[in-house]
């Protein structure tokens, strides 16, 4: 059986991070549109900034696990 080393788990966290920063710019790009419309949908636009405020929770519990790894 094979043992994740730290380094391992710190570069597999890394790629998890980068999938959810590529969520977040696509959340970011939606709000972008949303708000060039006439008439901006105001649930979109608390829905779009609330899911960027979650992921920015989630990378920082994730960059904290690397911390306490490292």
């Amino acid at each position: 059986m094979t043992t994740l080393t730290n380094d391992d788990k710190i570069a597999i966290i890394n790629q998890h991070k980068r999938n959810i920063e590529y969520a977040k710019y696509g959340y970011q790009v939606s709000l972008i549109a949303e708000n060039a419309v006439s008439n901006p949908n105001e649930e979109t636009i608390d829905s779009l900034n609330q899911q960027i405020s979650d992921v920015d929770s989630k990378i920082a519990a994730l960059d904290a696990e690397i911390a306490s790894l490292s």
